[in-house]
Order: C-alpha cells, then structure tokens, then sequence
C-alpha cells in the first residue's frame, strides 16, 4: 500500500492561558440542538494538571474554522481528580461531553467508549498530554475534506521529543516490524492524532490494547489512508503511561492482528495449513516405518515411531481446528446478520436479495452514507 504525505504544518504551538478557575457545579453538558461536523475523541488517565490547557487549545484551534465540532473527554478511572474536572468543565462548555468510565479499562476500551458517542462525520482524536498540537487538527479534517480518496489521516511526529532509548528507538523497530507484518506503511503508528471518516470508525472495534493498531483494522475496514507531518512537544505535566515494557504486548498483539486480518473468514487456511505441514512427515515418517517393520525389523522402541505418531496427531488436531474455526465464521455471520463485506459505491444497483434462511445485511454497514469517502 502507498501512503501519500503531506507538507509539514507550518507554525509554532500556540501557547493560550489556562481557562478561569471559577466552575459551576457538576452536571452533565447540555445537549447540542444539530449535529457537529467533526468529534474529537480524547481519552485520559490521570491528566489533571493538562486538562483545562488541553480544553482551551482544542476550543481554540476548532473555533478559528467553520466546523461544528463536538469534545467527547474519556476519563479512564482516573484517580487524581480528572473526572470531577472535567464535569465541571463540561458545565461552562456546550460542546464537551463527559464521558466517566467506572474504573481503568485501558486506552482501548476509552478510545471505544468515544467512538460509541460520535455524531460528526469527521472523527479526531489525540493523547490528554498535550505533547500532541491540537492545533495540527484543522489540517488533517482539510485534508479529508479536500480529498475525496483518503478515509484517514495518521499524523507522522517528524521530531518526536521523547527519550531516545526508551520511547523513540523501541517505536522505530515496532513501526518498522507493523509495517512489514501488515502491509499498511506507516512511520509512526504511535502517533495518537488522527482524523478519519466516521464510516471506518462505524466499521471497527477495539479490544484489548488494540488502539496500537487502529490504521491496520482501518485499512481492514477498506480505509485508504495517508500520513501528515504534526508537531510534537515534551510532555510538561503529569508523567507517562507507557514503558519499555510495551513491546512484548505489542509483539503479541501483532500475531493477532496479522490473523485478524489475513485469516479471518478463512481460518482452515492458517490452521489447516499449518496440520498439513506437520501430517506430510508425520506420515511420510510413519510409512517409512511400516516398510521396515514388513521387513522384519522392531520399530517398537525407535523415538522416530513416537516423532511420526505425535506429527500426525497434532496435524490432524490443527485441521480440525480449522473445521471448527470456518463454522463459527459462518455462525458469526450468518446468525448475526454481519456484513462479510463495505461497499463503496453501489450508485444505480439493486439491493441483493436476501436467500432463504439467510440473515438480513445491516443497512449501516452494506453502504456507506454520505460524506464517506466515496465522495
């Protein structure tokens, strides 16, 4: 896959004052009468000391264009008082919503309890530690405006400012093996700012620590997607959630998302295939056996009877598995009604009529509505 780039964004990061200390008391937002143009989904964890700045910055940055636009702020379980702020925060602003998970879930599973809440047609989002410029946001949403064959934008930290040896060269190597593994270019997966067309964040769903890897179940999804330089800044407040420690998680999370995305209506091709290969020597193994014992030899106590039995036995096990693994795709489909398929463009063409017995096609999911990147 090609990913195109776009020039860097010019300009510095805007330093704005943070809002007024005066807040009223806790309630939820009051409910928008339209629906916005552009949600911007942040998730947090322990982000008191950047959250009214961050609040500021992306009113800002969103108040100099003429999109509506709507802040869906995910506190995580945090517990250093971000969820009290940002109730209140949510009283004096209209446009923010606050979103209080009942305890720490992970990043994935707050980046969902966002997407579940999105009404705008264009989907941001971006990291609660300001080291992403929310001023880079406007950017991204023209790039999607402007063109109609990109359904997402990943921003690309050029000059990233974390340590070397713990952050930036263990993200170098991930990048790199993400890449490879996937299919899908890219030189910073871990860059948090990205913008997408709401019928790809319609289509996915985050699991687990899934969140690594949103381009790759996006590009799944039939997204088309490019890469924007953004700025990037040292984080000032608060410290890290992430270690070097990550980088055995995402190793395992990759095996799963390669197989997500290569084998997942067809799991008898990985399992199957893989029986295979063990039950060809495994037989071969025990043919050879059987020619010896006609001759007259004892096989009884050879390791190589124990070796051919045992191929074959796992071979046969992973096949089945297979088997297995192909019927629960169709129950998954089938029994749910799931789309195994997005259309792009269906202009002019007859809805295909359902078989008999067969599940009807979600109509969210058969096509994709307007603004998508169809065009």
């Amino acid at each position: 896959m090609t990913v195109t780039q776009a020039p860097a964004v010019p300009g510095a990061a805007a330093g704005l004052p943070p809002a007024s200390p005066a807040l009223q008391p806790l309630h939820q937002p009051v409910p928008q009468a339209a629906e916005p143009d552009v949600s911007i989904v942040v998730p947090m964890f322990n982000e008191v000391d950047n959250l009214v700045n961050l609040v500021e910055r992306i009113g800002a940055a969103m108040a100099a264009t003429a999109w509506q636009f709507e802040l869906i702020a995910v506190d995580d379980g945090s517990t250093d008082g971000t969820a009290a702020l940002l109730r209140q925060l949510a009283q004096a602003k209209p446009w923010l919503q606050a979103v209080c998970l009942a305890r720490n879930y992970g990043q994935s599973s707050a980046l969902q309890a966002g997407f579940d809440r999105v009404r705008g047609r264009y989907v941001v989002t971006l990291d609660a530690d300001l080291q992403n410029e929310p001023l880079d946001i406007p950017a991204l949403l023209q790039r999607l405006e402007d063109d109609a064959e990109v359904d997402m934008v990943s921003g690309w930290r050029v000059n990233r400012q974390d340590k070397a040896l713990s952050r930036r060269l263990p993200s170098l190597l991930a990048n790199r093996l993400i890449s490879r593994a996937t299919g899908v270019q890219l030189h910073d997966y871990g860059c948090a700012l990205k913008a997408y067309r709401r019928p790809i964040i319609d289509r996915i769903r985050l699991f687990g620590e899934l969140h690594r890897f949103i381009p790759s179940l996006a590009r799944d999804a039939g997204a088309r997607i490019a890469e924007v330089p953004v700025r990037h800044h040292a984080r000032t407040h608060g410290q890290s959630k992430y270690g070097i420690d990550r980088t055995f998680r995402v190793i395992l999370d990759l095996v799963l998302i390669v197989f997500f995305m290569r084998y997942r209506q067809r799991p008898l091709h990985a399992f199957g295939g893989l029986g295979l290969w063990l039950l060809a020597p495994g037989l071969g193994i025990l043919g050879y056996l059987l020619v010896v014992k006609l001759g007259g030899q004892d096989i009884g106590g050879r390791p190589l009877l124990i070796t051919g039995v045992l191929l074959l036995l796992i071979g046969v096990q992973l096949i089945v598995a297979g088997l297995v693994g192909e019927m629960l795709t169709r129950i998954y489909h089938e029994g749910s009604g799931r789309p195994q398929y997005h259309l792009r463009h269906a202009a002019g063409l007859a809805a295909p009529a359902a078989s008999a017995g067969s599940a009807p096609v979600a109509p969210a999911a058969a096509a994709a509505p307007p603004g998508s990147a169809a065009g």
